[in-house]
Parts: C-alpha cells; structure tokens; sequence
C-alpha cells in the first residue's frame, strides 16, 4: 500500500502499457479467482450466509459542543444492514431543536473559542494528528463504513479511509498558507486584503461515500479556521461519530464540529435554513439541491456549493483496444454498486467496435464478483437500502419496456438484502428513461455513435455536466473532446481518479462550486479589503 497512491488503487488507467492497473494490480482481463459466479443460484445461495462484521457500535448519540448527547425529542431511529434489512443499531434523530443545539456550540465556538484564534500552525498540528489517528483506527473505521453502507470492507480499508487520511493530511498543509495580498492603490493609501473565516458552515453529506464527502467538506472548512455542523445521510450516520471522537482525541476545541444525525426534510431543511449558519454545502441529488439552494435564499442568503447528480458519458473511440475499454466502462459505472455521481452511466460506443464491445461487457458483467462485502474479493456489495434497491428494479423494468437489449442480469439476487444482479443493456437510445436518469445503481446503458461531432452533441444533450471519460490512443481525439465536453471533470484513459489536489464538481445542474484542491478553500473565506491612508509616504 506504500508503495502505491491511494488514487491509483481507486482510479483504473490504460496507457500504453499492455498490462492493465486494476484494484488488485492485476491484468483484469485474468479472472482474478475472487469468489466469481457462473450462474446466478450459486451466487444467491453465498448470501445466505452473512459474515459477522468486525466492529462494535460505540457511538450513536449526537456530537453537539464536543459532547455526545441524545436528541432533545428522546427520539431514535434505525440503521439498517443492507446484507439482510436488519437493524445495526437505534441511532439518535436529531431535528430543527438539535440543529438549533448545534449551531449555538458552533457560534460559540468560533465568536469565543480557541480554534480561529489559535495560530494557524497549530491547527495544522491538529489536523495531522486526526489523520495519523485515522490510521491507526483503519479497519475499525472501515468495518462501519461497510457494514452501514454495503459497500466492500476491501474498498474500505484499503481505499477509502486511506484516502481520507490524505485528504485532512492535504488541507492541514494548507492551513498555514493562507493569506491575503498588499495591492498598490491609485493614491496615498496602503491597500491589503485579508482572507477571513466565513463562520459557521452547515454541511450535509450523502451516503455513498460518507467518510470521503466528509473529509472533502471538513477539511478545508477547519484548515480556514471555521466551525461546522454536520448532518450525515439517515441511512449512513455511524462512521462520522466514530471519527467525530477521533477528532476531539487529536485536539480539536469542542463545538467546532458537532455531528447530527437525522433526516433530510427535518435536519437537513434546518440547517441549510438557519439564519446563524453562514455557508452551506451539500452533496446529494439535484433535487434536493434546489430545495436546499431556496432554503439558504429565503433565510439569511448563506453561499452554497453543491455537488449534485450526474449521466456522465464514457465515450469509447473507434481506436480503442476493446478488452482494455471494456474493463475501464465497467469500472466506471459498476464502481460502489454503481452508487457514484460520476458514474460513467452513458457508454458511448463507436460503431466499428459496437458488437464486440457489447458482448464482452455482457461477460465482464456476469463475471462479476457479487456477495457479502466482508468477504475477501468481492467487488460488489448490496445497494444502501430498499428505497433504493426498488428504485433501481423500477428503472431496469424501464429499460426493458422501452425497447433495450437486456444482456445481462435484470432482477434481484438472492432472497434477503438489497443485491441486485449487475445489468447490462445494448440498443439503447437516448431519450430512454435508462439513458436520462440518474439510475445510481450496476445499470449500465450501452449507446452507439459514427462519429465525433454526433457524440459531442449526444453526450453534452444532457442537463448534468459533471464528469466524462473518453478512452482513445489519439491524442487531436482527446484533445477534441476534453475542450468540447461540457462536464467539471474528463477523464481520458482513466476514470475515478480523486487526489486531493484536484478540484470537483460539475456544470449545469450537476452543481455549484468545486470540493477538494485549492479551489475548495474559498468556499470557506471571506475576502475583506483594508484601506490605510498614508501621511507622507516614502514610495507608493
């Protein structure tokens, strides 16, 4: 793991090299003996037998001023296994009242409290022991994370937490190179600018990557000397408070982060609300975004940022080696049960290589590891919970009463959990239901092109704009659809590739802003000009 980045092991590439970087490093082409299926009633039998998870629930209370307490209402609610429906643990469910708890210890926090006026070093200091105890709790914080989300411990362990270790690493770096500039005036003035920090930040993640979307809205948050409330996903909250302990251990002040736990239309709402919250970010479904857009208008008009949903093309050229293309698709879209916002969810196919690309991504498909999540080698876990498990059988049905090519899987797997076999369709057209939606599930739609200019206009006919992938050898090719795609993010060669150096996010209505990088840092500042007149200078 040393040796290699975190973002290689989340990213798949192919350059020129005829061996293919994969998860494992292996040429994925070679069946890698992890638990793969060849038909469907052995793999449903597997998942009657669910492994233990190796973790204890310690913390389902609600972090509020550096304390874990319950919800003012006494109220909890479930959170489910998604391998069997059943309840892990009865989490505490924070509302408007507890919000309103939260932003009390967070204003306190930041008008009376140590952490913006402590030196920014310091802080720095803080954030590298965070990360270090991020380290040191990595399985303990993986296990949670899979056993909450369905999603592999091995993505877990080896990816994801690693990946947030280096994400807080990133912005502690940051923390002490933040500053503003002396600029030259038009008279007898001394002019700067000072880079403040906004206030209180209300930030609300998703549940397909609770941990990582954390790290990219606390990170730069706290490295600018803000405080935060933070509400989780209802169907993902137990990582956060783990690692909310794990930030008061490292030092941090409390009140600075408070973690509440509760539903989008209660907590959620409140927060992007509040009129003492002074910045919001989401991450979550374009929906909700503009919900959550009106809610900072009509209060107190608070900046957003929004990370919102995606169709994201992946256009496979006519050039392309059609193993290597086929094993990247794949990855792009089936990655985290095809629970991503990037997903490579519209697979742009060139008609020269259209036939046989089709029938190696049906095999690809059906030989793709589904299972327990804590099992060695699985690559594909159960969805989040049953509204989305129905969701995603509702568009399948879709697609096939549209006129789709069904060339693999459809259904359900297994009798108990969300498993959903993954799934495949060719002729697909682009006014389909499976090729506008955002299905956000192992659904992927396999669309045919002749040329560039017909897939620009395709692949940009689309009111998301938040990633693309192209897969080409041709240089003027790549060059060409990276100026023409109007997406925050192309990947050429590659895909999922999220070092904490670079910025993320999207066009139209894929969102508002950029997360991660250097970009990310002006979401949390305030920008203020101090003008001094001068009595006699020596120079101007």
């Amino acid at each position: 793991m040393a040796s290699r980045r975190v973002s290689s092991l989340l990213s798949r590439s192919f350059m020129s090299s005829p061996s293919l970087l994969a998860l494992t490093g292996k040429n994925p082409t070679i069946n890698r003996g992890a638990h793969r299926y060849s038909n469907l009633a052995a793999a449903a039998a597997a998942l009657e037998n669910t492994i233990t998870p190796p973790v204890k629930v310690e913390h389902t209370q609600l972090l509020i001023g550096g304390k874990f307490v319950d919800a003012a209402s006494g109220k909890t609610f479930p959170t489910l296994d998604p391998r069997t429906g059943e309840v892990i643990a009865q989490v505490s469910e924070g509302d408007a009242e507890d919000v309103n708890r939260a932003v009390l210890a967070a204003r306190k926090a930041f008008d009376q409290g140590p952490w913006p006026r402590m030196t920014a070093y310091e802080r720095s200091r803080i954030l590298f022991r965070f990360a270090d105890l991020l380290e040191k709790h990595n399985d303990e914080i993986a296990a949670l994370e899979t056993w909450d989300n369905g999603k592999p411990y091995e993505q877990s362990a080896k990816i994801e937490v690693p990946m947030v270790a280096r994400v807080f690493r990133y912005y502690a770096g940051w923390a002490d190179k933040i500053h503003g500039m002396t600029v030259p005036g038009d008279g007898p003035y001394h002019v700067q600018t000072l880079h403040e920090p906004i206030g209180v930040a209300g930030q609300i993640i998703p549940w397909n990557f609770p941990l990582v979307m954390l790290s990219w809205k606390l990170g730069p948050a706290l490295a600018c000397g803000n405080t935060i409330v933070l509400k989780t996903a209802e169907q993902t909250p137990l990582s956060a408070l783990l690692v909310g302990r794990l930030l008061h251990e490292a030092g941090l002040p409390d009140g600075v982060v408070n973690i509440v736990s509760g539903f989008g239309a209660t907590a959620g709402a409140a927060v992007a609300g509040h009129m003492d919250i002074d910045k919001v970010a989401f991450t979550g479904s374009t929906e909700v975004g503009k919900i959550i857009l009106e809610l900072a208008s009509k209060s107190n008009l608070k900046p957003v940022t929004l990370e919102l949903g995606g169709k994201s093309p992946f256009i496979v050229c006519e050039d392309a080696d059609v193993d290597q293309a086929v094993e990247l698709a794949h990855f792009a879209l089936f990655f985290n049960q095809g629970q991503c916002c990037c997903a490579g969810s519209r697979t742009f196919v060139h008609e020269r290589v259209y036939d046989e690309f089709v029938e190696k991504a049906k095999a690809r498909a059906n030989n793709r590891a589904v299972g327990d999540p804590f099992k060695s080698g699985i690559e594909q876990g159960p969805q989040v919970d049953s509204e989305q498990f129905k969701k995603i059988l509702k568009y399948i049905k879709h697609g096939v009463d549209g006129g789709a090519t069904l060339q693999a899987g459809g259904g359900q797997l297994g009798s108990k959990g969300y498993y959903i076999q993954p799934t495949v369709f060719s002729d697909v057209k682009d006014d389909m239901l499976i090729a506008t939606d955002e299905i956000f599930g192992p659904v992927q739609t396999i669309l045919k092109f002749k040329d560039l200019d017909e897939v620009i206009a395709r692949a940009n006919n689309s009111r998301y704009g938040l990633a693309a992938g192209v897969f080409t050898q041709n240089l003027d090719t790549a060059n060409r659809l990276m100026r023409a795609l109007k997406v925050g993010t192309v990947w050429i060669n590659c895909f999922d590739v999220f070092d904490a150096t670079i910025p993320f996010g999207g066009y139209k209505m894929s969102g508002i802003g950029r997360e991660k990088g250097l970009y990310s840092l002006s979401n949390y500042l305030q920008v203020k000009a101090v003008v001094t007149a001068l009595k006699n200078p020596a120079w101007l």
